[in-house]
């Protein structure tokens, strides 16, 4: 990859975005079938958060570099009590299927390995 292809990044962003989708749709429609509608609804939710968590931490990253937003660490801090929020009601009200949400939350993880794999065989 060249330093100057500034689209780069914009395509790799766009593809995690798509595969992260992807990835918790897939993963909760395989949780309903396999354990049912509750832990599908958990493993959802915790892609749900995974997929906003992704796009924070990347405003962070472009908050950090030159000319970034300072007021943006604050919203940082605040969506971060929210996605604690999410967690704790994926605990308290889906019970057993608490490890199908805590499964979702790695599905961006997931979509950045794959990623990974695709820049490592598709470079140009």
């Amino acid at each position: 990859m060249p330093e100057s292809d500034s689209h780069f990044y914009e395509r790799a962003i766009r593809r995690i975005s798509w595969l992260t989708l992807g990835l918790g749709l897939l993963g909760s429609i395989a949780a309903v079938s396999l354990r049912g509608f509750r832990s599908g609804l958990a493993f959802l939710i915790g892609a749900a958060v995974s997929y906003v968590s992704f796009f924070g931490w990347r405003r962070l990253t472009g908050a950090i570099g030159p000319g970034g937003q300072t007021r943006f660490a604050w919203l940082f801090v605040a969506r971060n009590f929210i996605l604690l929020g999410a967690a704790w009601v994926i605990i308290k009200f889906l019970g057993p299927n608490a490890v199908a949400g805590a499964i979702g939350l790695f599905v961006a993880t997931a979509a950045i390995i794959l990623e990974i794999i695709y820049e490592l065989i598709y470079a140009s």
